[in-house]
């Protein structure tokens, strides 16, 4: 089997799968999630059915906190040649969260593009540098195979400037400080999705909602706005992060509590959003809903409300909408704060059906709604695999 294995690190977690390559197309054949990979790491395999085949817990507490990225990639592909030998891996590909200005399409990696690449590691301190040590561990682990690095910004490279550019001198915004947006990849395979399933329509907002979360507005599949800016604490309240915040706030901070650039990356990255407006209950949105604490109720009703507010935005920038399509793990799979992001935007002509938002059905609105919405579990990594193929048949 020729394989192709993608790769999608965050600061504590790994995402790979393994795709077979089929007549110049990829079929997935396992997917394996590392998590808490700084603390208590477990390791599943499952199967392209979901079974789980592998589930079990890694010792890595004799391995530094900056090997453990390559130490559980190493484990993945240990797994793949025991357990699957007849797997001949032909590339890797790799989601990378900023690409700046210069690179807006995917592309095959070399020692030079990785160092242009590190220095937007200011821009996404949580991921970018992982993103990069990964491409450096599998140019170590195989360094004969292809490299093909895949963009978060890539997908909101065409907005109108209108959208992308803040109010600061001309001369910083031609520089590069202007709005960037992210979780593209995500956002790429739903529109492909929805026209695979013929239900794309003109005005779309996707609501990638998890623990990183954000929103894009889309006319025809193409992106017009996006919660999302310069960097990727911007827009909703997530996990850890703040969102939208009054720069005169890190200005008060900075005076007022001597923080310097460090304490404030810490605050705006860690210490706040959901985990924050709980007083440190949970950055996790389940574990949120179990405390059943004034607390934690008090940060999914933010999460919810700023939510809708976004929705109302990228609607205005719209000219109005069409469609809600949610996924992300939140997105996907909580019915509670769908439902009250849904209630929040009735003034849109949104009428959804409880039973079927329940049921996490793939359109939850009713007939009578003007607005379409719809469930749709994204798939990062399928859309990384389709961008390998795309970059060898062109290399």
């Amino acid at each position: 089997m020729k394989g192709l294995l993608t790769v999608n690190g965050g600061s504590s977690s790994l995402k790979c799968a393994v795709f077979d390559v089929q007549q110049q197309e990829a079929v997935l054949q396992y997917r394996f999630k590392l998590g808490n990979i700084l603390g208590n790491a477990r390791m599943q395999v499952t199967d392209n059915e979901g079974n789980i085949l592998f589930s079990n817990g890694l010792s890595l507490d004799d391995i530094p906190r900056e090997g453990r990225h390559q130490a559980c990639l190493q484990t993945v592909i240990h797994w793949l040649q025991t357990q699957h030998p007849e797997t001949e891996l032909i590339a890797m590909g790799h989601r990378v969260v900023h690409g700046g200005e210069k690179y807006s399409a995917p592309m095959l990696v070399d020692e030079e593009k990785l160092l242009d690449l590190a220095a937007f590691n200011p821009l996404a301190p949580l991921h970018q540098p992982y993103n990069l040590k990964l491409i450096d561990a599998c140019h170590t682990l195989a360094p004969a195979l292809p490299q093909v690095a895949c963009f978060d910004t890539m997908f909101h490279v065409g907005q109108p400037a209108v959208e992308r550019y803040y109010a600061l001198p001309r001369e910083l915004t031609e520089a590069g400080i202007h709005r960037y947006g992210f979780h593209g990849l995500s956002y790429e395979f739903i529109v492909r999705r929805l026209k695979e399933l013929n239900i794309l329509k003109s005005r779309t907002i996707i609501c990638h909602l998890g623990a990183g979360a954000s929103m894009c507005g889309t006319l025809e599949g193409e992106s017009q706005s996006s919660s999302m800016g310069f960097s990727a604490v911007d827009g909703l309240p997530m996990g850890n992060r703040t969102g939208n915040i009054d720069p005169g706030v890190l200005l008060y901070l900075q005076r007022h509590y001597h923080m310097d650039a460090d304490a404030l990356e810490n605050l705006l990255y860690k210490q706040s959003g959901w985990f924050g407006v709980s007083g440190g209950i949970s950055g996790d949105m389940l574990e949120l809903h179990q405390a059943d604490h004034p607390h934690a109720e008090e940060a999914i009703d933010m999460f919810a409300y700023r939510a809708a507010l976004e929705i109302g935005r990228l609607a205005a920038a719209l000219g109005g909408l069409d469609q809600i399509v949610f996924t992300g793990g939140v997105g996907e799979n909580d019915a509670n704060v769908r439902e009250r992001i849904m209630k929040r935007c009735g003034w849109l002509g949104l009428i959804y059906d409880d039973q079927d938002n329940q049921a996490g059905a793939l359109q939850i609105s009713s007939r009578q709604s003007r607005v379409t919405v719809n469930v749709i579990p994204t798939d990062e990594e399928m859309m990384i695999a389709t961008h390998i193929l795309e970059c060898l048949e062109t290399d």
